[in-house]
């Protein structure tokens, strides 16, 4: 009697076990999907260690909603179109499979260019507004303070950005015009950022690639803790920017 509640009980317990990863695995495709951040290429906005949700039915759904991306259709289902200054998760065109994370700059129609580090709209310059410098820590402990701006899309978005060099190889492009079903997308920190300005790395991007939109920030750590160092961890967490709204 004993050996069959036991057999029983493994049982219930297999069952629990598949059906909480099936759940998982639903809101994970259709509704928020977990990313950290492993570059500096969106900074100020977000910071190596970030760790955020992306709603996954905010856009609308492709292959690319789903784990490994299988080619079962083609295009998007229940498609919603980007706003400027959205922060988006799309798979790299080049490979459709490396996840990027960048602003949406320029939607189908768009004309975009940078001039002087400025970047212009449909042929008009993008407000924006020196603030205070943004203190940048290197690798090596070192600070530097850098150029840091609040740029304000004509549709009202606004966020910050920073000037890393000048005269860089971005800031001064030829004119992009967006094609039907693509999108133009850049990151924050301009002058340390492939994107869109740059073709043979990431281009355009098509509305099939989009993942989705960045929303919230739920943890971020520094990286002064390695991960078996747990009497540590308290004092790696950014606990500031814990729960932080990246709607702009």
């Amino acid at each position: 009697m004993s050996a069959e509640k036991s057999k029983g009980g493994i049982g219930e317990t297999v069952r629990t076990i598949v059906y909480a990863v099936l759940i998982a695995g639903v809101i994970r495709t259709l509704a928020f999907e977990p990313f950290n951040i492993p570059s500096e290429s969106m900074l100020p906005t977000l910071l190596v260690g970030d760790y955020l949700f992306v709603s996954k039915y905010s856009y609308g759904y492709s292959r690319h909603s789903l784990p490994w991306s299988p080619s079962l259709f083609s295009g998007r289902v229940m498609e919603d179109v980007p706003k400027r200054g959205d922060i988006a998760v799309f798979k790299l065109p080049r490979d459709n499979s490396t996840d990027y994370i960048k602003r949406i700059i320029g939607l189908p129609g768009d004309r975009i260019q940078m001039k002087q580090g400025e970047l212009f709209l449909n042929g008009e310059l993008v407000t924006r507004k020196r603030i205070n410098d943004f203190a940048y820590q290197d690798g090596f402990g070192n600070v530097y303070f850098v150029p840091q701006y609040r740029e304000t899309l004509p549709n009202g978005a606004s966020y910050l950005t920073l000037d890393l060099l000048q005269n860089s190889d971005h800031d001064d492009t030829r004119e992009y015009l967006v094609p039907p079903g693509h999108y133009f997308a850049m990151g924050d920190n301009r002058d340390n950022s492939l994107d869109s300005r740059v073709d043979s790395a990431v281009g355009l991007v098509p509305a099939e690639n989009l993942v989705g939109r960045a929303e919230i920030l739920f943890f971020s750590t520094n990286g002064s803790a390695r991960f078996w160092e747990f009497w540590n961890w308290p004092f790696a967490v950014r606990y500031g920017r814990l729960f932080d709204g990246l709607r702009t």
